[in-house]
């Protein structure tokens, strides 16, 4: 692993860093900030959306300040495998910055789209390894297609992951247009595949297995990609059948942006951090 940067942030350290992917057989970057004081401190893993990188959430979301008074390490991976020899595609929602995190199967995504594994495997021993965190208090969130990630992977991890929460983000991949374009190319025509991805179908299909902490997602009614793309209904009837406690809040005049997001932050940190410390 390689230290890019290091910059002192509310006390804490925010660091930029890039390591070799085995998993996605390519370089990978990735942001870490560390609370100031002694630890090991909960972990938050930070899934952000379609075009993103590591950058994103560290410039826009305004989280450390709440972080450091939290004392949380938050990690925000990029989105996707990069490099001259990693596959792409035109479009902005497929291909490089558009991981979805999963485990690609076809080609030519199937060397190097691995994020589900990069970020349930690979990722976490690494930084569970150089930081002082605390591996049995984790936590995932996300926005939109990271939203999708941080739904999917907590679910499927709910022996690692205590605390969950989304922001828009995508609950239903198998029956929205982007969730259709980017499975059946990192996966195939295979439908049944699809469902391995989908919040909606991983929550009905939990049973006992349900996340036991509530919850949280927060939703903007003037997102012009809630009703095509999002569509949060879908997911608060799947809890509400599983019995899963969801907090599931829509805000009147807010859209897709990060300024949505740092809007409503320093109540996911805190969301995260009740669970988390308890």
């Amino acid at each position: 692993m390689e230290n890019i940067s290091l910059a002192r942030c509310f006390d804490g350290s925010l660091g930029y860093y890039r390591h070799a992917s085995a998993t996605n057989q390519c370089e990978m970057r990735f942001s870490v900030f560390v609370p100031p004081g002694e630890g090991p401190f909960p972990v938050l893993w930070w899934l952000s959306g379609l075009t993103c990188t590591e950058d994103n959430f560290t410039v826009k979301a305004g989280a450390y300040k709440r972080a450091a008074a939290e004392g949380l390490i938050i990690v925000a991976p990029d989105t996707s495998p990069r490099g001259d020899d990693v596959p792409d595609d035109e479009a902005y929602d497929l291909g490089q910055g558009a991981g979805f995190y999963l485990d690609a199967s076809q080609e030519p995504w199937r060397t190097n789209f691995h994020m589900y594994s990069y970020v349930t495997r690979e990722l976490p021993e690494l930084v569970l390894n150089e930081f002082d965190a605390n591996a049995s208090a984790q936590g995932i969130f996300g926005h939109s297609m990271g939203g999708h990630g941080a739904l999917t992977i907590g679910l499927k991890n709910t022996d690692r992951y205590r605390s969950m929460s989304a922001f828009a983000p995508i609950v239903a991949p198998t029956q929205v247009p982007w969730g259709h374009k980017a499975l059946a190319a990192y996966l195939g025509e295979d439908r049944s595949r699809w469902a391995e991805y989908d919040a909606c179908e991983l929550m009905r299909g939990a049973g006992d297995r349900a996340a036991a902490a509530p919850i949280l997602i927060d939703q903007g009614l003037a997102d012009n990609f809630l009703e095509s793309q999002l569509q949060p209904e879908r997911f608060e009837a799947a809890c509400a059948q599983v019995s899963q406690p969801l907090v599931l809040r829509r805000h009147d005049g807010y859209d897709h942006s990060y300024f949505f997001i740092a809007s409503f932050i320093d109540d996911h940190l805190e969301h995260h951090a009740a669970i988390l410390k308890a």
